[in-house]
């Protein structure tokens, strides 16, 4: 018996139970949707954990404002929407890091409705009519004016609802390429013609993880694990069973449907928003300063900021990302190690 109990403290000793996984709190820019659809698949099918990580997706919304709870450490990873966010913290000193880029292509975009003449890009700065919020008002739109011709005369406030683009058929509208339309399509029952600025010249990433500066610095790894397992959640979403997601997503935001949640992540895909460009040889997430430089000048030239406004050596750190994670994964998924 005695040596039974021996050899039982031995086992013990030998095998020790794994770590707990890292409380980890990751706060989203909007409400629960298939935009953030590989986040939530990370967190259903158990990949987080895989890496060691016990996430918390919290959600943002209309009337949450999750953006200064990471400078204040408060979350430990951030949702963005777009490089302007970066470069607005670097030059405000807010330190903050972009440490993963999920979207190749920024989904904002500009609907028509068909028929009306407004099939080529070039066409819309002829419109009459061209409903943008007020936020977007003094960022992409004096973008639009700068490189495309369009004018402040044809701006009208856009309030978030379709009501008004709807019973004007000459009215443009701004919209998420990945939702607007489908809203536009269930309400009033036309596919509407979509332009998506990121297709000529808007070049931002967008869909950015960030983290805050002492984390990058002190907290590399735990840095590396979160990348990576929402790399492989998102490669999981994309090509994979997302059923699991979706569920969760739908227990989180109700007010979603699933219809919507399969539209959406159709247009994902055909649109290349996650996996195009870089992504398709460096794995999803990929960005490279190169990029982040030529956005930041095309921006200088807008009239947004001055030419040294931002260091743009601390906008982003892309040591995280452009190695291949989840191309396997992709691959084993597709039958192919290309575009499936």
């Amino acid at each position: 018996m005695i040596g039974l109990l021996a050899l039982a403290a031995t086992a013990v000793l030998a095998d020790p139970a794994p770590p707990a996984p890292e409380p980890v709190v990751f706060a989203n820019n909007w409400k629960a949707q298939a935009a953030q659809g590989g986040f939530y698949q990370a967190l259903a099918d158990g990949t987080y954990l895989a890496h060691g990580l016990a996430v918390e997706i919290r959600q943002g919304g209309p009337q949450v404002n999750n953006r200064p709870l990471l400078p204040a450490g408060r979350i430990d990873f951030l949702l963005t929407g777009n490089l302007l966010q970066s470069f607005d913290n670097v030059k405000n000193g807010v330190p903050t890091r972009a440490v993963a880029a999920l979207f190749q292509k920024d989904p904002q975009a500009l609907i028509a409705h068909p028929g009306q003449g407004y099939e080529s890009f070039d066409s819309l700065k002829g419109a009459p009519v061209v409903l943008i919020a007020k936020d977007a008002q003094f960022t992409w739109w004096q973008w639009l004016k700068a490189a495309h011709g369009f004018r402040d005369e044809q701006l009208r406030p856009y309030n978030y609802a379709l009501g008004q683009f709807l019973t004007n058929p000459r009215a443009l509208q701004q919209g998420y390429s990945v939702a607007e339309p489908i809203y536009v399509e269930r309400e009033a029952g036309f596919v509407p013609v979509v332009h998506l600025l990121a297709d000529h010249g808007f070049s931002t990433y967008s869909t950015l993880i960030e983290a805050r500066e002492e984390t990058v610095r002190t907290r590399p790894d735990l840095v590396q694990r979160f990348v990576d397992a929402s790399i492989i959640g998102w490669t999981n979403y994309l090509y994979g069973d997302h059923r699991a997601a979706n569920t969760l997503i739908l227990k989180e935001n109700p007010e979603m449907t699933e219809i919507e949640l399969e539209a959406s992540l159709a247009l994902l895909k055909s649109q290349g928003i996650v996996d195009s460009g870089a992504a398709l040889t460096q794995g999803i997430g990929a960005m490279t300063m190169e990029r982040i430089r030529a956005f930041y000048d095309a921006m200088v030239a807008a009239g947004l900021y001055r030419p040294n406004d931002v260091d743009l050596s601390q906008v982003a750190d892309t040591r995280f990302i452009g190695k291949g994670m989840g191309l396997d994964v992709k691959a084993r998924l597709t039958g192919a190690a290309g575009t499936p």
